[in-house]
């Protein structure tokens, strides 16, 4: 019961918080960015004695090298924190932005205005940049947040937001706009998954797992993705030393996010002369290939590829392989196989690029270029709070205008309705 109420009473505050924020002015909310941004870069020493306590706590547990990696505040860790929030501070606001004004038969003037979403609750593993990223982000856009990362980051988590609301209060905020919880039971996620009446979306961002227990547990809406299948085609008219680029980097470059290539499709007009080109980038790279009976019949020293491989999301120096007939098959494998995140095709013909952006339907769909750049960074947001993968509330990257909804204003001069 105490823990029901700690976790109730931090989400009654952010709510009284959040009507606090909505009517809060961009000039405001830019200056509490920015002192959030100095401050992380000042408490450099503290976040990272914090830090410090829980890295020896994840290597006493086997925590993987890359695990650790992800955990670790360093200088530059901190110093990129800091500049995402300036970077935030430079968007444009999208709170009070009105759009779609028009003039009714009867003189009514009717729009539709941005405003915030209220209360977000963010629930994390691993990467404690998330804490102050998640907090910039809705801070920008009007809301409170909630956060809750994993208990492996849970003393640099609150380190972070005790920087981040001190130096916030002194250009308005209340404090109870940026709460982390400050336990690691998971009572207290299952306790806030119930909060309907105070939180107003949920964004999970983790494994499926987590994802998983997120979305059958919670009573409020949750943004979404549960894994990135992520595809490039190489199609027959593409220029191969392109492809051999692209399909390298989506591979290869950082293979364990989730915007990393996992199956590679190519035209089986090119696959005899592109494939063992490409094979042997990949395995000096320490990639291994599994493939299906036509790959292997080109690379017979790869593995074969089983039904399992082909929606599997690797996370791993790791790739399926896949020879198809052409664009339809294409097409028709990352419908039955993919997840709705990121794919993209290498070709020189301009119908089958109109025709794969207008019939893959993936959050984000690229022609001759890496599947890395389904990031809200890359994509002109500014910084992104997760990737969505269902088509409501938001699709893809979501940036700072994805954490506001709209609402319709009307202008009347005494108008009646008859």
């Amino acid at each position: 019961m105490a823990l029901k109420k700690e976790i109730r009473d931090m989400a009654r505050q952010a709510r009284e918080a959040s009507h606090l924020l909505a009517n809060l002015s961009t000039s405001a909310k830019n200056s509490a960015l920015k002192e959030m941004a100095e401050g992380l870069v000042q408490s450099a020493p503290k976040l990272q004695k914090a830090n410090a306590i829980d890295l020896t706590a994840a290597r006493k547990a086997g925590l993987s090298s890359a695990m650790i990696d992800r955990l670790t505040l360093t200088d530059g860790v901190i110093q990129e924190m800091a500049e995402s929030l300036r970077e935030v501070a430079l968007l444009p606001d999208p709170v009070g932005q009105v759009s779609k004004m028009s003039k009714r038969p009867n003189g009514l003037l009717v729009g539709k205005m941005r405003i915030p979403l209220g209360v977000i609750g963010i629930i994390y593993e691993s990467r404690p940049n998330v804490t102050s990223d998640a907090a910039g982000l809705c801070l920008k856009a009007g809301n409170a947040v909630i956060l809750r990362g994993g208990s492996e980051a849970i003393h640099s988590n609150i380190a972070i937001a005790e920087v981040l609301m001190k130096t916030s209060m002194q250009h308005g905020i209340p404090p109870a706009a940026i709460q982390v919880i400050p336990t690691v039971s998971r009572r207290a996620v299952e306790e806030m998954l119930q909060m309907e009446e105070y939180l107003d979306l949920i964004i999970p961002r983790g494994g499926e797992d987590l994802i998983r227990f997120v979305v059958s547990h919670s009573r409020i809406p949750v943004i979404k993705h549960y894994k990135g299948v992520c595809h490039v085609f190489v199609d027959a008219s593409a220029d191969l030393a392109m492809a051999e680029a692209i399909c390298f980097n989506a591979k290869v470059q950082r293979p364990g996010v989730c915007n990393a290539m996992e199956t590679l499709l190519v035209h089986r007009n090119i696959a005899p002369k592109f494939l063992p080109l490409m094979a042997e980038k990949y395995l000096k790279a320490g990639v291994e290939l599994r493939g299906c009976p036509e790959t292997k019949r080109i690379l017979p020293a790869i593995k074969a590829a089983g039904e399992r491989d082909w929606g599997a999301e690797y996370l791993d120096l790791i790739l399926a392989v896949r020879v198809v007939a052409g664009l339809d098959e294409a097409i028709s494998h990352i419908i039955r196989y993919g997840s709705s995140h990121t794919d993209s095709i290498v070709t020189q013909d301009y119908i089958n690029a109109q025709r794969f952006i207008q019939e893959v339907p993936s959050s984000t769909v690229l022609i001759n270029a890496s599947t890395r750049f389904s990031d809200g960074y890359q994509l002109g947001l500014g910084a992104e709070i997760g990737i969505s993968t269902t088509k409501l509330h938001a699709f893809g990257p979501m940036g700072v205008e994805d954490l506001t909804t709209s609402k319709f204003i009307v202008y009347g001069s005494g108008q009646i309705r008859l």
